[in-house]
């Protein structure tokens, strides 16, 4: 549980402070950029367990089309879903995740 509790943080410190050091333009370029690699990332990883988006989904109890989405780089997942995400392929936060 504590490294539940650690990951909630670091996320969360990640994601609330340091784009707040950027400005304007820079701010979402940065989460553009953030969320197209978490994106690439959960798709390589998916398509390295041979599972489609739809499996995915349905293993992490996520509607397909959201997926889909996240995988394009279009959301900004939620910690739980994330987790939900990597408990269903079966990999660490530090697969994904930059920090």
């Amino acid at each position: 549980m504590d490294s539940v509790k650690n990951l909630v943080f670091l996320y969360s410190t990640w994601l609330t402070s340091y784009p707040v050091l950027l400005s304007g333009i820079e701010r979402y370029t940065f989460m553009d950029s953030y969320k197209k690699e978490v994106g690439k990332k959960l798709k390589e990883a998916r398509e390295s367990k041979n599972l489609t988006q739809s499996d995915l989904a349905k293993k992490a109890d996520i509607n397909v089309n959201y997926y889909a989405r996240i995988e394009r780089g279009e959301e900004n997942p939620s910690l739980e879903v994330l987790q939900k995400l990597f408990k269903a392929l079966n990999i660490k936060s530090s697969d994904i995740l930059p920090f």
